[in-house]
């Protein structure tokens, strides 16, 4: 099982936000070419990041997003968790009904479910060690050598 590409997809919304602010209105539709998914599914996302507190969505001409908050005080997990990235907030998933009469079936969630929820709280807390402010770094850092070589 996949994280969704909501978070992904999120953190590309706000680094356009953020980059590209000076150069094109940031509406749905100017967003959604560069992140190759239908405006519907940007505007969702604007939805759920506006939520959060994250961006502001103004709609019309000039309307556009923007960010709410200053990119040092977002972290990958603050996008993350706005966007609900994983299914009741936990990232693995077991099947429903393994067979209790099979002595692997019976003790699989004892033996697994607090190695899951480590590997689930570590990936957590490097998310929150990462902030948007380094994604948008690293983002203009290469778009400038880019420009250098063409």
């Amino acid at each position: 099982m996949q994280i969704s590409s909501r978070f992904t997809i999120a953190v590309q919304v706000m680094t356009c936000i953020e980059v590209l602010k000076d150069d094109m209105p940031l509406n749905s539709e100017t967003i959604s070419g560069s992140v190759g998914v239908n405006p519907v599914v940007i505007r969702n996302i604007f939805g759920m990041l506006k939520k959060a507190g994250m961006i502001t969505v103004q709609r019309g001409g000039n309307g556009g997003a923007a960010l709410a908050k200053s990119i040092d005080d977002i972290t990958l997990l603050d996008v993350y968790r706005a966007v609900d990235s994983v299914e009741n907030g936990e990232l693995f998933h077991f099947q429903e009904n393994p067979n209790a009469n099979c002595p692997v079936g019976r003790n699989i969630h004892s033996v697994m479910d607090d190695r899951l929820d480590e590997i689930q709280d570590a990936m957590e807390q490097k998310m929150a060690s990462m902030k948007l402010s380094d994604v948008i770094e690293d983002t203009e850092s290469l778009v400038a050598k880019q420009k250098k070589l063409a």
